[in-house]
């Protein structure tokens, strides 16, 4: 799929889980800044075109700032990075799989690489963004 078959697709997703509306361009920044590192090209894109959170597996991703909680994307960077080293700078929990278990966005990559967070081992998966949303639009399932 390409990045513009991804937006669509995600939209669709949106529209039918009645997401909340795309954030303005002020949140993203103002989560670039608090995280550290630009977006990946294409998470900007779905932020700022298809929804504030929302979009992707299950209830979606967490929102930029409409949200409260434990549930904004920014708030595991809210005192800079893991202090332990565990998860790299820039690796970012972007879907809560439950039991400790999260996907995660590589920021200081463009494409987006992901990684998976599994009870504190956290793992480069050799995909990308864009890869992972059209197999999860594609329903396959995340790792085992």
């Amino acid at each position: 799929m390409t990045d513009d078959e991804i937006i669509a697709a995600c939209l669709r997703v949106a529209r039918e889980r009645q997401a909340p509306p795309p954030a303005p361009p002020e949140a993203v920044a103002e989560a670039e800044r608090v995280i550290g590192f630009a977006f990946p090209v294409l998470l900007r894109r779905l932020y700022t075109e298809v929804s504030d959170g929302g979009f992707g597996p299950a209830d979606g991703v967490p929102p930029l700032g409409t949200g409260s909680g434990r549930e904004l994307l920014t708030v595991p960077y809210e005192h800079g990075p893991d202090p332990t080293g565990t998860v790299p700078a820039g690796v970012v929990p972007l879907y809560d799989l439950g039991c400790t278990m999260w996907w995660m966005v590589d920021f200081r990559d463009p494409d987006g690489a992901m990684w998976y967070n599994a009870e504190g081992d956290c793992q480069p998966e050799g995909i990308t963004l864009a890869q992972w949303l059209a197999g999860v639009l594609d329903g396959e399932p995340g790792p085992a």
